[in-house]
């Protein structure tokens, strides 16, 4: 294996290219209010990755063969990476005000007991990712938390009408992107999941993301004040997420979903900052 495919799969399956993505839409919240500090992209950025990592690194026994074996023998560098990234989370965590660390209070706990069980029956302890339908619906809804509420609370915007369309746009685009990684794991996955693939099959799934993303185009429509060039964006943006879903299949190759689709939001900002 070439040193530059085992660095690029790091880059990846060590899950620095999803945060980049988390980085890059706190950025485009931020930016929509001209706000340039780097302290929450940062923030998530490395809280993404810490929280990634703790997840992968629980669930071990339970991922597939080959993400086994680069777990495996990339341990180190993973621990390193997700330890560092959780020293400076923590680090930057204490420049945050308190609205926005209260607000990252039932996250935290998302994240915790999406893999780790809690004892709703003293014989049976279930995790969160573990209810039907939840598991699709906790990550858009933790992905529009953060990189929407919690840097608008940390820059003392208030929350009002257009702020709450702007976090249901961001909870129908991640919904969006998150749909060609069930495709790629409907026959991996626990039945118990009932991904939207299991329940209504591939084909039907992808209608179903064509709607989140009329949706996602359509709340543009009752923002406060309507710009062509925010339209536009989120035209392109949605366009691209259709395409990716639209070409979805089961057996994808590993770098469909987790480095094509995972760069849909790194795109999105490239084009806010060229448009604006």
């Amino acid at each position: 294996m070439s040193i530059i495919k085992r660095i690029f799969d790091f880059y990846i399956y060590s899950n620095i290219h999803v945060a980049l993505a988390t980085f890059c839409l706190v950025k485009i919240t931020l930016l929509t209010y001209g706000i340039q500090d780097n302290l929450v992209p940062f923030f998530v950025f490395f809280s993404t990755i810490s929280s990634y990592n703790f997840i992968r690194l629980y669930r071990i026994n339970a991922i597939q063969d080959w993400f086994y074996e680069f777990n495996k023998n990339n341990k180190k560098g993973i621990v390193g990476l997700t330890l560092t990234s959780v020293l400076l989370f923590v680090y930057l965590g204490f420049l945050l005000n308190i609205y926005a660390l209260v607000a990252l209070i039932p996250f935290g706990i998302f994240t915790l007991f999406y893999v780790v069980p809690f004892p709703m029956q003293k014989k049976n302890p279930i995790a969160l990712r573990s209810f039907a339908f939840l598991k699709l619906f906790l990550i858009a809804i933790s992905w529009a938390g953060v990189t929407v509420l919690i840097p608008l609370l940390n820059y003392n915007i208030e929350i009002q009408l257009h702020e709450v369309f702007i976090f249901i746009q961001r909870f129908l685009f991640v919904l969006v992107i998150t749909l060609p990684f069930d495709i790629r794991d409907v026959n991996y996955d626990s039945e118990n999941l009932k991904t939207l693939p299991q329940v209504f099959g591939v084909q039907q799934t992808k209608r179903i993301g064509l709607l989140f993303v009329m949706l996602f185009l359509g709340i543009e429509l009752f923002k406060n004040s309507i710009s062509s060039n925010q339209f536009r964006i989120h035209l392109i943006v949605g366009l691209l997420s259709l395409f990716f879903l639209f070409r979805a299949n089961q057996n994808q190759h590993k770098y469909y979903s987790a480095f094509f689709v995972e760069s849909i939001p790194i795109v999105w900002l490239g084009i806010f900052i060229w448009l604006n």
